[in-house]
């Protein structure tokens, strides 16, 4: 038979009316001939009575693999740290399952671990995998893997985002490989994350020179070099994984995962897988009691997000938008409500990334104690939309120093307030004080003008996730 086991750690209200359990391990056994078949079923879990399932996928996509074709008979088509999919002669299994439907799938039994939830319900998680279809991609447009405003009942959501397993072609292509994944966390503009293409992202580049591979972290378990050595159409299915339990991407309020098709989103591959501050707005900044002597009058800035390419084929994708800010090279003071059960604050600034090297002290106060100022760190963002381009023609020519400015001028970036300084407070005066880095774009270049851009600052608290009270 062929076994399929995945470890994870996940709370479950009752299992055979015990007490809250930890859910560690979820295995699979299917005769070795229905492998393809079983791969097909879609996998739902429920957790306690919540109204949609946590988890809805096709079980070989849910376990890493696109399909359960093992073109090679390895033992190990799946070897990573969280699961793995395993060919086993030996093995018994141990608890019926029943097929899906349309199948006839006999002889599948699975297994379940687990042990006693010790601790706080609400420091632990559910855990949840979202399906999506993506047959037509459309062109100039990112594939959105997931959007946690718009599974089960939407909302806001908390948790951390650990991977993906994904299938990028029915017809063994792997240039469609090209698209670089983009994540965006707590509703920011620019991703947090974002990688330079889909096979770094599975661990391979240089698509992973045509072989399979399976490791701990990232992986390309199947699919063949190329459409003219596949053995079949089972064979022409390519499929990647990537898990982050080393190094999670935490998200307090929501989380969009979504990846280029193609390098410029043009692939038609079948794929599978608080408190608000608006600068220069008069009724804003007066309730927010923003003071900035030394900041420039607003003025309209046109430009656009770190996204993909603004036109594909003639039409435009992304068209540029207009908002609001100032600069000033001088300080900037504001008041922010927030939270007064947080655990720290993240603040987000949007702004114009045309000023390099935008840096300045940020300093805490409450307001309940004037002047009690404190320094809660340095709030740097290095480089800007203009950068140096050096390509000689020969491996060790000289170097070339090509300025080139993108249209790219809308940046979100972020700062994190300490909780000693944040908790307990239902608002707080914060200041920032600009103090440049005179750096050249290179050397003997004109330094450009300096200045801290100011468009709009979010505050967002981090506050303990209610847990849903124990039967």
């Amino acid at each position: 038979p062929m076994s399929l086991g995945k470890n994870i750690a996940l709370p479950v209200q009752k299992i055979s009316e015990r007490e809250p359990t930890m859910l560690r391990a979820l295995e699979f056994s299917v005769p070795r001939d229905q492998a393809i078949e079983f791969g097909r079923v879609r996998l739902r879990v429920t957790w306690d009575d919540l109204p949609f399932p946590s988890v809805d996928a096709p079980v070989a996509l849910f376990f890493g693999a696109g399909t359960l074709y093992n073109r090679d008979d390895r033992e190990y088509l799946v070897k990573a740290f969280p699961m793995n999919v395993r060919y086993d002669t030996n093995r018994i299994p141990r608890i019926e399952l029943i097929g899906n439907g349309t199948t006839d799938l006999t002889g599948i039994r699975w297994n379940a671990r687990y042990h006693p939830l010790k601790g706080p319900p609400d420091h632990v998680a559910y855990f949840h995998a979202t399906y999506r279809d993506h047959p037509s991609p459309e062109p100039g447009n990112d594939l959105v893997l997931l959007d946690t405003r718009e599974i089960e009942s939407g909302g806001d959501w908390s948790g951390n985002f650990i991977g993906t397993s994904w299938i990028f072609s029915h017809r063994a292509a792997l240039n469609t490989l090209e698209g670089d994944p983009r994540f965006f966390f707590d509703d920011s503009q620019t991703p947090q994350a974002q990688g330079t293409g889909t096979e770094e992202w599975g661990g391979g580049g240089d698509y992973w020179g045509g072989h399979n591979m399976t490791l701990p972290f990232a992986g390309h378990p199947v699919g063949a070099r190329s459409e003219k050595e596949a053995k079949n159409d089972e064979d022409k299915i390519e499929s990647a994984y990537r898990f982050l339990l080393a190094d999670l991407m935490p998200f307090g309020k929501r989380a969009i995962i979504r990846l280029e098709h193609g390098g410029e989103n043009q692939s038609l591959e079948h794929y599978e897988t608080v408190d608000e501050l608006k600068i220069g707005d008069p009724e804003s900044e007066k309730a927010h009691r923003y003071v900035s002597p030394d900041a420039s009058e607003p003025y309209a800035i046109t430009s656009r997000y770190e996204w993909g390419v603004d036109t594909l084929n003639g039409k435009e994708v992304f068209p540029a938008r207009t908002d609001v800010g100032r600069k000033t090279t001088g300080e900037s003071e504001f008041t922010l409500k927030l939270a007064p059960d947080n655990f720290g604050v993240l603040l987000r600034r949007k702004l114009d990334y045309s000023f390099p090297n935008q840096r300045a002290e940020v300093y805490i106060a409450d307001l309940r104690a004037a002047g009690s100022w404190k320094l809660a760190g340095i709030w740097y963002l290095a480089g800007a939309n203009t950068c140096v381009y050096s390509n000689p023609k020969e491996e060790l020519g000289g170097t070339q120093h090509i300025v080139q400015t993108s249209n790219r001028r809308f940046r979100d970036d972020e700062f994190i307030l300490p909780r000693d300084l944040t908790r307990g407070r239902s608002a707080i005066r914060v200041r920032v004080k600009f103090t440049p880095v005179k750096t050249p774009l290179f050397p003997g270049q004109p330094l450009p003008e300096l200045a801290w851009s100011e468009i709009r600052y979010d505050a967002y608290c981090w506050v303990m996730p209610q847990a849903r009270a124990n039967r």
